[in-house]
């Protein structure tokens, strides 16, 4: 109600104080039409849209429909998308003030209620940053020109930039709450956790094929327009019209949402751990604390939330002992018998998709981190096999040792190159040195568990270099009758599970393209390998993903849901006196 509240005052004027004015229209109230509406009868509906394109609509009128539409801003929710989308496009531009100013208080209310439309309120003011292009028939002949003479731009510039800046104001509200806890660090974890609990509901609304499917039809919407009509700025014939205009706006409204504030929260990450440019310790090891709680409490019980948990990979990278000390966490929650089975297993997944993806890691601590997984894998078999009892596969049993399997496979199919490059024997006498092949033939049977691209890929990667020889194990699990689920459409129909970890790699790609600038050097992508060719790849279909990174793509589980907000990066002002040196001995490294 603040927020409503607030964005109705802009330059002093309280706009729920307009005076209604009387104008003659057909149909009932907007309330009730949405009622209606909700209740099947769209007959008032249809009649409302029909009357808001009309192009001889009166400056009365359009404040008259304004007036409704903000007293029931709440229920215009993605439901009533085509109806916002005719909306914003009526004329507001070249009417009296009174319409700018009714409009403007409109956008407010809209942007604060209803988060999912300010991408396209955004896009909208900034398709009038060019002159409207008229036609002018001269010699018979039509000739297309833009409307640059008209009197009214300078003002119609200066009336979108008004409706920006209210706009923005809506993302400023994260940025400002950040700047709190310089001044007031006490409250910074409470801030943190208020932040990034929103983010990941957000995130988790946002799926990671629902991203690349709206990247995916925007493409060939753009290829489309692109055949159909002529660019308003037709200055280079040399163009390629199948080359998209690259963007850095998301299509997914959520996720462009999710882009800003995750760019807004690196701005200040970086922010707080350098002043000046010069590292700050104190102030990084403080903020690591912070986020580390924050991780503990929020984000590791959160299942396929796939952007959220950069923060902690983006801090990491900034000091190697930053990377080991988060390491070191993951790993005593993964040992801990005394947590929750789905939270040891969620900080393996952890440990693997860091591991593997973090470029940042040195090799030396790849081989720290896999000595610790697979001595405490080992000594998991050792107590199977003296327990005396038939072990059989079962992950409700099992489950951290499997994702703990999971873990080291994933890590070798991403690190094994790095490992051979410099020193072949040095680095197969390494993979020996893992008796991976006592592994994989134990009772309980890993390679049935994990996923069957890391399987695939790890025994083909391992047959190369005669580590160990996976296939015989796996022609016999694949005889085998595999875990089902039942078919959530019910009857007796069941499906085979090809994920019975629910398997989770928090360090997927990262699709938000702002954010994205910054995660971007420090990560691994998928590198093919060609020369194994474990699996049939599926090269034509690329579509919005354009470099194909992920071999697990089709197999890891999607959130679905809902949500929305938008664009703009930022450059956050947090500067504090200096301070030189690097990581002290409380952020020692653990390995």
């Amino acid at each position: 109600a603040l927020a409503a509240r607030w964005v109705m005052e802009i330059d002093g004027r309280d706009f729920l104080k307009t005076p209604s004015v009387k104008t003659v229209r057909f149909g009932g109230s907007v309330a009730e039409t949405l009622e209606k509406h909700k209740h099947g009868d769209s007959s008032d509906y249809e009649l409302l849209k029909h009357q808001l394109v009309d192009p001889e609509i009166k400056d009365a009128q359009i404040i008259n429909w304004l007036q409704e539409f903000r007293t029931c801003v709440t229920h215009l929710t993605k439901d009533h998308e085509q109806l916002i989308y005719t909306i914003l496009r009526l004329p507001w531009l070249g009417r009296s003030q009174a319409v700018v100013d009714e409009y403007l208080a409109f956008l407010g209310n809209l942007v604060s209620a209803q988060t999912v439309y300010l991408c396209a309120c955004l896009n909208m003011v900034v398709s009038h940053f060019t002159p409207k292009r008229v036609t002018i028939c001269e010699g018979g002949v039509d000739i297309s020109d833009s409307d640059d003479e008209d009197e009214n731009l300078p003002r119609n510039f200066d009336h979108c930039h008004q409706a920006l800046q209210l706009i923005i104001r809506y993302e400023c509200y994260v940025h400002n709450l950040l700047r709190i806890t310089v001044y007031i660090p006490s409250i910074r974890r409470d801030i943190l956790e208020l932040i990034i609990g929103k983010l990941l509901k957000l995130d988790v609304n946002a799926s990671r094929t629902h991203i690349e499917e709206a990247e995916e039809n925007r493409v060939q919407t753009q290829k489309a327009e692109e055949q159909s009509e002529e660019c308003l700025f037709d200055m280079d014939e040399d163009v390629s019209a199948d080359e998209p205009t690259r963007t850095t706006v998301m299509a997914h409204p959520v996720a462009e949402r999710l882009d800003t504030l995750m760019a807004v929260l690196m701005a200040y990450i970086k922010d707080i751990c350098y002043v000046d440019g010069s590292f700050h310790v104190e102030r990084t090891k403080e903020l690591y604390r912070d986020l580390l709680t924050v991780f503990d409490k929020l984000i590791l019980p959160t299942h396929a939330s796939c952007h959220v948990q950069y923060t902690l990979f983006y801090l990491c990278s900034f000091k190697p002992a930053l990377a080991e000390a988060f390491l070191d966490h993951l790993w005593k929650i993964l040992q801990n018998p005394s947590l929750p089975a789905v939270l040891r297993q969620a900080a393996a997944g952890y440990l693997g998709s860091f591991l593997a993806r973090a470029k940042f890691i040195p090799l030396s601590t790849v081989w720290a981190c896999l000595d610790l997984l697979i001595s405490w894998i080992h000594q998991y078999i050792d107590s199977q096999d003296s327990c005396g009892k038939q072990v059989c596969c079962d992950v409700s049993l099992h489950g951290p040792f499997y994702t703990s399997c999971q873990a080291v496979f994933y890590t070798i199919i991403f690190r094994h190159r790095a490992m051979l490059e410099a020193n072949m024997k040095k680095g197969l006498e390494y993979l020996q040195s893992l008796n991976l092949e006592r592994v994989v033939m134990c009772q309980l049977n890993p390679l049935r568990v994990c996923l069957p691209s890391i399987t695939n890929m790890f025994a083909a990667i391992t047959r190369k270099y005669q580590v160990v020889f996976c296939y015989t194990i796996i022609e016999r699990n694949n005889r085998c009758v595999l875990p089902v689920v039942r078919s959530s459409a019910g009857g007796d129909c069941v499906t085979t599970n090809t994920n019975p970890l629910d398997s989770f790699f928090p360090f997927d790609p990262y699709l938000l393209k702002r954010s994205g600038q910054l995660i971007e050097p420090l990560y691994q992508v998928w590198d093919d390998l060609l020369d194994t060719e474990p699996f049939p790849t599926k090269r034509g279909q690329q579509g919005s993903r354009e470099d194909e990174d992920d071999f697990l793509f089709g197999e890891t589980p999607q959130a679905e849901g809902i949500v929305g907000l938008t664009p703009n990066s930022y450059d956050s002002n947090f500067r504090s006196p200096s301070s030189l040196g690097s990581p002290p001995n409380s952020l020692q490294r653990p390995f």
